[in-house]
């Protein structure tokens, strides 16, 4: 029996849509615009290359082949303008809107600068699909909106005090993404993602996620850091899960899903400690002089959640989700592509 994704996939080799990738150049952004191309569908990328690369972009048109890039528009623009948001808007059916200033540590250290991507451009966004006239609107919430609930696995529907003004900002568009739903009638559907995970995952700057942020140091035999005892746990989430609630959300026609927040997770909770043995497990499998080395414990980090589980019951009964990888199936596809480009 065909899974929901299964049969759009098929969908989408005879219906070509239009869609908008926000933060195309980015981690998740250029993987979603690389999973349409290749499946026959138009897209217009958006990005401004404050966290995204050129290089992704490149990547893109190799994988795919020149014939399917050719219906890859892409706009270099900045969501917090409303003049560039109302252009890329144009003629669109689905947006998937991935764009956005990340880290907890980054909106803690400049939340000006945070809110003008993740709060203004988000409203510039939406306004502009609904006066466009785009029906679906798909946009990338956060674990974070959790806050420091202390309930497992999380349930979309109760959530706990925030902790982080990029955690006020999450929810905030979830709030205005509720709103425009029952007020304009534009299909909103908000995901919250936990702990993604794979391919163009950037292992550089001051905000890099951990897990290439420790890919590289092992490789380059630097001092690993973990924040806290090694406890705190996540549910780490492969790329081709979000892939799959992505295109869900996007092409549902199950109208109680509009105005809805869902998890994107896997159900799995890995501590830090089991993170960081699982890494060094893959690389001395992968990399032949790799040689296993004890992280180095810090402090705890400020704006952190201590646990986070994700219950994804929600996303399999109103989007038909069902995750295609766990971490560790995750993590053998992913470290290959770690140890190349890290």
């Amino acid at each position: 029996m065909q899974t929901e994704f299964q049969k759009l996939l098929n969908t989408l080799q005879t219906q070509q849509k239009t869609w908008l990738v926000t933060g195309a150049a980015g981690f998740i952004g250029s993987n979603l615009a690389e999973f349409l191309l290749s499946h026959n569908q138009l897209v217009i990328g958006l990005d401004n290359f404050s966290t995204g690369y050129r290089k992704n972009l490149d990547q893109i048109a190799e994988a795919v082949g020149s014939a399917a890039y050719q219906n890859f528009t892409f706009i270099e623009g900045d969501i917090s303008h409303l003049d560039t948001c109302q252009q890329a808007c144009k003629n669109v059916d689905i947006i998937l809107h991935q764009a956005a200033l990340g880290s907890v540590p980054r909106s803690i250290a400049d939340p000006v600068t945070s809110n003008l991507s993740n709060v203004t451009g988000f409203l510039n966004l939406l306004t502009s699909a609904k006066d466009a006239g785009t029906q679906r609107f798909v946009y990338a919430s956060s674990s974070s909106v959790y806050g420091d609930s202390e309930e497992l696995p999380k349930v979309e529907a109760r959530t706990g005090n925030l902790l982080s003004p990029y955690a006020v900002m999450k929810y905030t568009n979830e709030l205005y993404a509720r709103v425009f739903n029952k007020i304009y009638g534009i299909e909103t559907i908000g995901l919250r993602y936990f702990n993604v995970f794979g391919r163009r995952q950037d292992p550089n700057g001051a905000y890099a996620a951990v897990i290439p942020k420790w890919v590289s140091a092992l490789l380059k035999d630097d001092d690993v850091y973990i924040n806290g005892d090694g406890a705190t746990s996540r549910d780490f989430c492969y790329i081709d899960n979000v892939i799959q609630m992505n295109l869900l959300a996007g092409m549902t026609d199950n109208t109680h899903a509009f105005g809805e927040a869902f998890n994107v997770a896997v159900g799995g909770q890995t501590t830090l400690n089991e993170l960081y043995a699982l890494i060094n497990q893959e690389l001395s499998h992968h990399a032949a002089s790799f040689v296993k080395k004890p992280p180095v414990y810090r402090e705890f980090r400020v704006g952190d959640i201590r646990h986070s589980n994700a219950n994804i019951a929600k996303a399999q009964t109103l989007l038909g989700y069902v995750p295609t990888q766990t971490i560790e199936q995750g993590m053998a596809l992913a470290i290959e592509w770690y140890i190349a480009n890290v």
